[in-house]
């Protein structure tokens, strides 16, 4: 199952569960507590209150149970952990040396590709957000769905991602940079 012991560098006193839960597809988030939150908030208050009136949809908490059952019978933490984050991390490396690319980050299944107008320095973009859009647009002309933050590229594949997946992700990924660079005349 999921839990702290299968993140790698998560906290012990808390294990926040955006909205992955039902695989993104319906809106649901949890957070899991350790005792000494827990704790605090009965003490000062007797409960941690916040809902609204369409919180804990029962469909939405269905798929959420199926995806959680799914994630756990097809391993899909250990795969991550043990294969698919490591290959992940591996394929993108080589993007670091891109002429727009100052660095690439990964954790797991997220990675974050930074670009910038020279590595010298490394120089930004004057115009913070304008070439994450832009090489977004390349990417998603292409296929790839990844989100553009100021002027990091956002990588957050589904945890069934596959080898073969990453290698498409990134060969699109690549000609979305090149493209960028080359309509900038970098």
């Amino acid at each position: 199952m999921i839990s702290r012991a299968n993140c790698q560098t998560v906290p012990k006193w808390n294990l926040p569960r955006p909205k992955g839960l039902p695989g993104g597809s319906l809106p649901m988030s949890a957070v899991m507590v350790g005792d000494r939150m827990a704790n605090r908030f009965i003490a000062d208050g007797g409960e941690f209150f916040h809902g609204f009136t369409y919180s804990g949809h029962p469909v939405a908490a269905a798929v959420a149970l199926a995806n959680l059952e799914l994630i756990e019978r097809e391993d899909m933490i250990r795969t991550v952990r043990e294969d698919t984050g490591p290959y992940l991390a591996e394929a993108l490396a080589p993007l670091a040396d891109h002429r727009i690319v100052g660095e690439v980050r990964t954790f797991g299944m997220l990675a974050a590709i930074e670009l910038v107008k020279s590595k010298d320095g490394p120089v930004m973009f004057e115009e913070t957000g304008a070439v994450g859009a832009l090489c977004r647009d390349h990417a998603i002309q292409r296929g790839l769905m990844m989100r553009a933050v100021r002027d990091a590229m956002i990588l957050s594949p589904p945890l069934s991602y596959t080898r073969d997946d990453i290698d498409a992700t990134v060969r699109i990924a690549a000609a979305a940079l090149d493209a960028t660079a080359d309509q900038l005349g970098l």
